[in-house]
């Protein structure tokens, strides 16, 4: 096995008892490698994970290679199983063969959108030379045009994009008109390049993004983190970029409602000091009132479900999102975007020695202390300036509400949330 053979790495992962690993790790070579052993390699991971509906297409698409159904039935089936890159060269070859068959192009392009191959799907869709349906089509080419961040493109099918007729499609197209206003405010108020993730993530998820990681910003992360060590001055930062925000955008809020995680409460309990507010029982339905999560990945799937609908008024904090694969809707303001991390007050690993590397790490247990104790740390931590110098570029106190202040009229409105499912035209490496 050598570095450069992709598939012979999977093999060896697949070997190890890895199988998701297996397949994740092709990402970006699978529309390279040869399809019948990206296939094979699928089918034998699939039935590793007991996935038996991905395996049993995989089987059939190795039986009739160049038969368009097969692959129009693998491709779908890999786009269920949440490895749309899988399902895109299968779908390509039935493309090919039969170019006339509008549901493979829409399976094409629902396997590019869910690849955030989002330039690839717009192209895809204004590719086909057969009468197009406005709904899905243009609404599609609008969509992946803003998330790939051609601005023009998507001006342009917004421009023929009448109102839908099935009132189905009614939140979609109210979705992607607040995308397009939001992106024309980031744009007034920033660079909006393929940098620049406040912009991007305020146009793309209506969220602010209050803390910019400035770790591999030029190389790899863009603002994000992968794996990131939380601790309370990250937290005490967020609080009071919080507040920044909240008074920049001049709304104001009449109490705390913490959700009910221990994470959260803690957090709840030191923003309900910080801002004082009073705390108030949990009601996702409450207007009105500041509510308080520490990763709303791990909140109760029925309160976080509740939590798509914003009240008037009613502001969502996050303080640490994922931005891999969300669960949940995209707070108003997020204090940081990570892959993985580990809470301030959580079991965690630590040098035994600083002096002597040689003696490894040991597992520090998690503080079981009571959540005032530990909001109380939170209160007393020290807050980041912002002053990145050479790590990345400034993002003081006032670069964060210099931001707000330009797009606060399209900031936290009443309707509906939508998760952040798409890092757009700002790219981060991430890892398996």
């Amino acid at each position: 096995m050598t570095d450069n053979d992709p598939l012979a790495a999977a093999r060896a992962s697949l070997a190890e008892g890895k199988p998701s690993r297996a397949v994740l790790s092709l990402r970006p070579y699978a529309d390279d490698l040869p399809l019948p052993d990206l296939v094979a390699l699928v089918r034998d991971a699939s039935r590793a994970l007991g996935a038996d509906d991905l395996a049993g297409a995989a089987d059939d698409l190795l039986g009739d290679i160049d038969g368009p159904k097969a692959l129009y039935d693998f491709g779908y089936a890999a786009i269920e199983s949440q490895i749309p890159f899988v399902g895109v060269p299968a779908l390509r070859r039935a493309r090919g063969l039969a170019p006339d068959v509008l549901p493979i192009l829409w399976e094409l392009a629902s396997a590019l959108e869910g690849a955030h191959r989002h330039g690839e799907a717009a192209d895809a869709l204004r590719g086909w030379t057969g009468d197009l349906p406005a709904w899905p089509g243009r609404y599609l080419i609008a969509y992946n045009s803003l998330a790939a961040g051609d601005l023009a493109g998507a001006r342009e099918a917004l421009a023929g994009l009448p109102a839908p007729g099935d009132p189905d499609w009614g939140p979609a197209h109210t979705r992607v008109t607040a995308m397009a206003e939001r992106a024309a405010a980031a744009a007034a108020a920033g660079s909006l390049d393929d940098s620049d993730l406040r912009g991007w993530h305020f146009a793309l998820h209506g969220g602010v993004v209050a803390h910019l990681s400035p770790f591999g910003f030029e190389e790899s992360m863009r603002g994000r983190y992968a794996f990131i060590s939380d601790d309370y001055s990250y937290c005490r930062t967020g609080l009071e970029r919080l507040r920044s925000v909240l008074e920049t955008a001049g709304r104001a809020v009449d109490g705390v409602m913490s959700l009910p995680d221990r994470d959260s409460v803690i957090l709840g309990l030191a923003a309900s000091r910080l801002l004082d507010l009073p705390l108030l029982p949990v009601d996702p339905a409450r207007p009105g009132a500041l509510v308080v999560a520490y990763d709303l990945d791990d909140a109760d799937p029925e309160l976080r479900g509740a939590l798509f609908e914003r009240p008037d008024g009613q502001i969502l904090f996050e303080h640490a999102a994922c931005w891999v694969r969300p669960a949940g809707p995209a707070a108003d303001v997020v204090t940081l975007l990570h892959q993985t991390v580990h809470r301030p007050w959580g079991e965690r690993m630590r040098m035994a020695d600083v002096e002597d590397p040689s003696r490894g790490v040991e597992t520090v247990p998690a503080d079981g202390r009571p959540e005032a104790e530990l909001a109380e740390e939170v209160l007393a931590a020290e807050a980041m300036t912002g002053e990145n110098g050479e790590d990345g570029p400034p993002d003081t106190v006032d670069v964060l509400t210099g931001f707000v202040g330009a797009v606060a009229g399209r900031w936290a409105r009443s309707g509906r949330r939508w998760r952040a499912d798409t890092p757009g035209p700002v790219r981060s490496s991430y890892f398996y």
